[in-house]
């Protein structure tokens, strides 16, 4: 009996130790999934935002040389009459509104505790880095890398044969119109827009999500549906063009030549491979800086990054939408209303670029907004932007 209870003791003193190992190992990765969790709670939602590395693993996308303020101060503008309650209601972290590349209005309302110098956090772009991505694919686009927006997305990303994606083009994806079947509601727990940020969390595999992806709703090219998703197979498909990763691509084609303040950094999954569809995280100013280069027809001072035939391409609503929708391009939006050269990348939570090519305006916005899903939201921001750049004619 004696010895029975002594190796009993040892069994149960062997199982602690192995689980407190096990523990130990998840620690980590527990830890960001809670992250997820209270990632948006009203208490941590605008510290969260600016510090996103704490948090996730990520991997920088330096400027290569030395980055610099190209951004020159100009007179201050006198902002439309509401846009204080405005910047309030929408909880709005940071705004740099530019005219012609000269900054006419920074602000940094609501600011994170401990937050000492808000012009330099890097904040989460959410739904804006697709935008980015887009001039990524631009480059690739026109010098020949990928050269048919209509090859299927498969002859790139060969992993993806026999999934919802066997059929989509590139244009398909970068036009939202894969008919891929994807739950985007970020109030559902078990949507597939949260099953993927657990995914991200947890350190698995964002390929690997896509390609357990089998359902498709309609045919490929034939109905727009916004899924978060299909940004991320134009990153595969890019990789598979290149072999190279799109922090590294992006650094070289488009960060350097930009020169921001701040080395901006992604979001990655467990596999080191990035967050492209809503993981870039850049400073308030380098978002305006950027909205510059592409309201400037691809320029950036004097350095051309993208042509202009693939700004005006890139941001024509030719999408399948319908007329009570918002256009979409290839991964920019146009709001109803719009005229020529207005459009803008959008994230949630009110993450906005909005540019106005005709008057040389650009609105660069971060935002911790819990209410921006409610109903007419999108709308009163659209009009708030109109009205900024208006006042500047």
């Amino acid at each position: 009996m004696r010895t029975f209870l002594k190796w009993l003791l040892r069994g149960i003193l062997l199982s602690a130790v192995l689980i407190a190992i096990i523990a130990a190992s998840q620690r980590e990765k527990l830890g960001r999934l809670m992250a997820v969790n209270s990632l948006f709670s009203e208490d941590r939602i605008v510290e969260n935002f600016t510090q996103m590395d704490t948090m996730f693993e990520t991997v920088a996308v330096p400027a290569e040389g030395t980055t610099s303020n190209e951004l020159a101060p100009g007179a201050t503008m006198e902002m439309p009459a509401g846009y204080t309650t405005w910047a309030d209601d929408r909880a709005v972290t940071g705004i740099v509104v530019l005219q012609n590349g000269v900054i006419r209005y920074e602000d940094y309302p609501l600011t994170a505790v401990g937050e000492d110098d808000p012009a330099s956090s890097r904040r989460i772009s959410w739904s804006v880095a697709k935008s980015f991505l887009s001039v990524l694919m631009g480059i690739l686009h026109e010098d020949g890398t990928i050269p048919d927006l209509d090859a299927p997305v498969t002859q790139y990303a060969p992993t993806l044969a026999g999934t919802a994606y066997d059929g989509a083009t590139i244009r398909n994806v970068l036009q939202m119109s894969s008919g891929v079947e994807f739950d985007e509601d970020y109030l559902d727990f078990w949507s597939d827009i949260n099953k993927m940020g657990r995914v991200l969390a947890l350190g698995q595999s964002m390929d690997g999500f896509a390609e357990g992806l089998d359902a498709t709703f309609a045919p490929a090219g034939e109905t727009w549906q916004y899924v978060s998703i299909d940004t991320h197979i134009i990153g595969m498909v890019i990789r598979g063009a290149t072999g190279r990763s799109i922090p590294d691509l992006l650094s070289e084609k488009v960060i350097t030549p930009l020169r921001p303040t701040a080395t901006p950094y992604y979001l990655t999954d467990g596999y080191g491979i990035a967050f492209v569809l809503g993981g870039l995280n850049l400073t308030t100013h380098d978002y305006a800086l950027f909205g510059h280069m592409i309201a400037n027809g691809g320029i950036s001072f004097g350095t051309r990054i993208v042509s202009e035939d693939w700004i005006i391409e890139s941001t024509a609503p030719s999408a399948n939408t319908t007329p009570d929708q918002y256009g979409y391009g290839y991964q920019w939006w146009v709001p109803i209303g719009a005229t020529e050269g207005q459009f803008m990348a959008r994230g949630i939570y009110g993450q906005y670029i909005y540019i106005d090519r005709p008057r040389g305006v650009v609105i660069a916005v971060n935002s911790a907004d819990r209410g921006f899903r409610n109903e007419g939201v999108d709308d009163s921001n659209v009009d708030m932007f109109r009205l900024i750049a208006g006042s500047l004619d």
